[in-house]
């Protein structure tokens, strides 16, 4: 994120996991010192006529800015409430936001589905980070007393250029948590180093290169956030299983998606929609 006054937007349905999101994004907003807009996006149907639903946004935004009111108060929250499908509109408003927050799964999931169709192909098409917010709630107001507060953000990087901007999102994220630590995580396997022109048969040979890759990788970001504790964890296996059981203790998950697949249907690699899908805790998806 290069500006520092284009909002957070947390996107609101009324359901509990929209309402994680907007907690997740208030006090992210108000953690970076960034505006927050809440958005409930009208959808385009002749079920419901066009006051009632203006109404019941109405509705919907007083309950929402009153909540925020009591997680980050100070913090003056804006609304707007676009007729349009939800993901389309979401799309199009993550051209002029720092960062688009997300629930799971919406009013219309599927409660066997793990992640929603808005929110997947948000996240595969935006054109800034989103934070898809998984909570682990039943529908139903959640006792926020009760949940455990994590403090680790997690990285899983590549070793290739792809992992700038995951680097770069992480890195600020953790800056902007006190106490918080970035765990960077680098999963390899003898195929991926014989991919990367690494060693073929020999595995500690292997693990010593992927060791050195990805020290070189955040050689560079270290020494711009010399205050953020880090932690390298190259690990030979399963980089999406490495990531999912980490999620489960992480503030934040970052992962990266390619740009410019997103009409092909290529946003997310395998490895960042099974981690997405499958995540135990918030998961951002950092276009790279």
């Amino acid at each position: 994120m290069t500006s520092t006054d284009l909002p957070v937007i947390a996107a609101v349905d009324g359901s509990t996991h929209s309402r994680d999101a907007l907690d997740w994004a208030a006090r992210e907003a108000a953690g970076r010192g960034l505006p927050l807009m809440i958005v409930h996006v009208r959808l385009l149907t002749r079920r419901t006529g066009q006051e009632t639903q203006e109404r019941e946004a109405q509705e919907l935004f007083d309950r929402s800015v009153r909540r925020v009111e009591r997680i980050a108060p100070g913090l003056r929250p804006t609304t707007l409430a676009p007729l349009d499908f939800p993901s389309a509109a979401l799309v199009s408003l993550s051209r002029d936001a720092s960062l688009v927050v997300v629930g799971s799964r919406g009013l219309g999931g599927f409660r066997s589905l793990m992640l929603g169709s808005n929110s997947l192909a948000t996240a595969s098409m935006a054109k800034c980070p989103v934070v898809v917010v998984h909570s682990g709630q039943p529908d139903e107001e959640p006792d926020d007393s009760a949940q455990e507060v994590f403090r680790d953000v997690v990285a899983g990087v590549a070793a290739d250029e792809s992992s700038e901007a995951v680097l770069e999102f992480a890195f600020e994220t953790t800056a902007a948590r006190p106490g918080a630590r970035l765990r960077i995580v680098h999963g390899w396997t003898m195929f991926s180093s014989m991919l990367g022109g690494g060693p073929v048969f020999d595995r500690d040979a292997a693990a010593d290169s992927a060791e050195r890759s990805l020290a070189e990788l955040t050689a560079g970001w270290r020494e711009k956030y010399p205050q953020v504790e880090v932690m390298k964890e190259p690990v030979n296996g399963s980089a999406s299983r490495t990531l999912v059981t980490a999620s489960a203790t992480a503030a934040l998950t970052v992962i990266g998606r390619r740009k410019g697949g997103e009409s092909l249907g290529l946003g997310l690699s395998p490895v960042a929609q099974t981690t997405l899908t499958h995540a135990l805790g918030p998961v951002a998806v950092v276009p790279c």
